[in-house]
C-alpha cells in the first residue's frame, strides 16, 4: 500500500469514539489487531471524494428529476468473488435491471451495488448449532470464515486487511465500467455500497478533502447503518454524521416516528436534498401499520429524506428443509405496499433495494422456484437468500405496474 494523499481526518477528528458499537468482533487482543488498523490508517482511498460527490448530487436531483434508484446485490460478498470476471457479471446483471427499470418507467436509474464492501453482517445470534457442537455464527468475510470449525469462526482483524484488497479489486472495475458507459441518458453509477457495520475498518478510511474540508468514508461511496446499529447515540450513526457521503438508514418494524425524527436530525441536520436515504423493511403485514406515521412525521418536520423500499429482509421464513428462503409473492406485496404508504403521503418512491445474485440461484420461492423442494437445487448464498435475475425481473415489473395483489 502507498500512503494516501490525505488521511487527517481519521487523526484530527473521532465523533464515533466513546459511543456504544453494537455488532462488533471482539478481536482487539488479537496479536495483529494494532498493526491492521494502523495500515488501513496509511492505506489510499478505496473511492475519491470526486465519485462521492457526483453520487451525492444525483441523488439530490431526484425529487425534481425523472429519476429513481435500484440498489441490489449479494446478501454478503464473498472474498472469492472478487476477480474481474465475478464483478464484471454482477455489473451485467445491476445494468440488466437498471435497463428494465429505465425502460418501463422512461426514467434515468441511478444503479448503487451491494458490493465493493458488502463483507461484514451483523446477526440475531452470537453462535449456531452444527451437529454437537456450538460455535460463532458466520459474520462475513471481514470477520471469520463460512466454514463452519470453531477455528474458523473465530474472529480475526487480518480479515479487514484483506477486505480492503478484495474491496479494491472491486472498485476498480466498478470505476472502468462506469467510465466506459457514463454518458448513457438512462444509466447514473453503477456507485458502490454497503453496511459500515465493523467500526475499526470503516474509520480507518475516513479522510479529509484538503479543498473543503469535508470528512469522507472512501470505504464507499455510500454507506448505510443497519436496523440493529441505528441508533442516534451509537458509534455507527456517529460515524456516519460525520462524513460528506450521501447516508442510507434501515427502518425496521420497531421503529417509531420519534426514533427516526432523532436519526434524521442526526444524520441530516441541514436538511439537504440527497444526503439521507431512508430504507423501510418491514415485512408485508407490519408495513401497514408501522410506516404511515414515519413518513408523516418525517415529512412535516420537513426532512427531504429519499424513501428506498426493502422488500426482502422482513419476509425471511424458514422452510421446512431448515433453510431461510423469502417467498416472491410477499416481496412484491410488501414492494406495492411501501410504494403505496409513500405516495399517499405526497412523497416520492425513489425505488427499490433488493439482494439478487448473479447466477440462477433457488433461494428464494417464486416463478421458477416452485416449491419449497427446489431450494437446495442451487443455493449458494453466504448468508440470507437472494432473488435471482428473473424473480428480480417479476418484482420490479410489478413495481412499475402496481399490481392489485399487493394492495390487498
Amino acid at each position: 500500500m502507498q500512503p494516501p494523499s490525505s488521511s487527517a481526518g481519521f487523526a484530527e477528528l473521532r465523533p464515533w469514539e466513546g459511543t456504544p458499537a453494537a455488532q462488533q468482533p471482539e478481536w482487539r487482543e488479537h496479536a495483529a489487531h494494532h498493526e491492521i488498523c494502523q495500515r488501513l490508517a496509511s492505506a489510499p482511498p478505496l473511492v475519491t471524494t470526486a465519485e462521492i460527490q457526483r453520487l451525492r448530487w444525483s441523488l439530490s436531483r431526484l425529487m425534481t428529476a425523472d429519476a429513481l434508484v435500484l440498489q441490489l446485490g449479494d446478501c454478503a460478498e464473498s472474498f472469492y468473488e472478487c476477480a474481474a470476471p465475478h464483478v464484471s457479471e454482477k455489473l451485467r446483471v445491476i445494468d440488466r435491471l437498471g435497463d428494465r427499470f429505465s425502460d418501463l418507467t422512461g426514467q434515468t436509474v441511478i444503479r448503487i451495488g451491494r458490493m465493493g464492501g458488502q463483507f461484514a453482517k451483523p446477526r440475531s445470534q452470537a453462535t449456531e448449532r452444527h451437529g454437537e457442537l456450538t460455535i460463532p455464527s458466520f459474520r462475513g468475510h471481514m470477520i471469520n470464515s463460512e466454514i463452519a470449525t470453531p477455528v474458523t469462526r473465530k474472529p480475526d482483524p487480518r480479515r479487514m486487511l484483506w477486505a480492503y484488497e478484495a474491496s479494491d479489486k472491486v472498485q476498480r472495475v466498478m470505476r472502468t465500467h462506469r467510465q466506459r458507459h457514463g454518458r448513457m441518458p438512462a444509466m447514473d453509477g453503477p456507485w458502490s455500497s454497503h453496511e459500515a457495520l465493523v467500526i475499526d475498518y470503516e474509520t480507518r478510511l475516513v479522510r479529509r478533502d484538503p479543498d473543503t474540508g469535508d470528512l469522507h468514508l472512501t470505504s464507499t461511496h455510500l454507506p448505510w447503518v443497519g436496523e440493529r446499529t441505528r441508533h442516534p447515540a451509537g458509534a455507527h450513526v456517529a460515524l456516519l454524521s460525520s462524513v460528506a457521503n450521501p447516508v442510507g438508514c434501515k427502518v425496521g418494524p420497531t421503529a417509531t416516528p420519534d426514533d427516526i425524527l432523532r436519526l434524521c436530525e442526526a444524520l441530516n441536520p441541514q436538511r439537504e436534498p440527497g444526503r439521507l436515504i431512508l430504507i423501510p423493511r418491514m415485512g408485508r403485514n407490519l408495513i401497514r401499520e408501522v410506516l404511515p406515521p414515519i413518513v408523516r412525521r418525517v415529512a412535516n418536520a420537513g426532512y427531504p429524506v429519499i424513501w428506498l423500499g426493502d422488500p426482502m429482509h422482513g419476509n425471511t421464513v424458514i422452510s421446512r428443509l431448515g433453510l431461510k428462503t423469502r417467498y416472491l409473492a410477499d416481496v412484491i406485496t410488501e414492494a406495492l405496499r411501501f410504494r403505496d404508504i409513500i405516495e399517499e403521503s405526497r412523497q416520492h418512491a425513489a425505488g427499490l433495494h433488493i439482494e439478487v445474485a448473479a447466477g440462477d440461484v433457488t433461494e428464494c420461492i417464486g416463478g421458477s422456484v416452485e416449491s419449497e423442494d427446489d431450494l437446495p437445487r442451487h443455493y449458494t448464498s453466504l448468508c440470507d437468500p437472494r432473488l435471482n435475475v428473473d424473480q428480480a425481473t417479476e418484482l420490479i415489473e410489478a413495481w412499475v405496474k402496481g399490481s392489485a395483489t399487493g394492495r390487498s
